[in-house]
């Protein structure tokens, strides 16, 4: 068999595959994502400025936003709520912080029934394991570029 065969045989074979799956609509799910992303990120900043007139300032600040938007991110998950925002909004709800903590606290709750060692506890880095370890060694490994460059 010919390159030429193969590769006519390999397109064949994606319009076959093709055939069969819904069309997506890529501006309708970026815009949900978009607006629903940025609406935890407007959120996160209406905290930052109302607890900016209570007289926290810095990295206090940034901190008790954080705890929040974490808890408030793990709080509806825990109540079923963000898992279906999570269907809407796409990686609009996955790349604020409060996507992090819904990673850490979905395995949690769905292993709960395991028990609270060997459910809980352990699976709920099950997601967010990687992330965090790949996170530090890259952060480390940039650390070090930047140490060695004397940037």
């Amino acid at each position: 068999m010919t390159e030429k065969e193969l590769a006519r045989r390999s397109e064949n074979y994606l319009k076959y595959v093709n055939s069969f799956a819904p069309p997506t609509k890529h501006f309708l799910t970026c815009g949900r994502a978009f607006m629903i992303g940025g609406f935890i990120c407007t959120l996160g900043q209406f905290f930052r400025f109302m607890l900016e007139l209570a007289g926290l300032s810095g990295d206090v600040l940034a901190g008790t936003v954080s705890v929040i938007l974490i808890f408030l991110g793990t709080l509806l998950t825990g109540l079923g709520v963000y898992d279906r925002i999570g269907k809407q909004a796409g990686a609009g709800s996955i790349v604020p912080i409060t996507g992090f903590a819904n990673s850490v606290a979905s395995p949690a709750i769905e292993f709960k029934t395991e028990g609270y060692v060997y459910g809980m506890a352990a699976k709920m880095f099950l997601v967010a394991g990687p992330i965090l370890v790949f996170g530090v060694s890259a952060g480390t490994a940039v650390g070090i570029v930047y140490y060695l460059l004397g940037l």
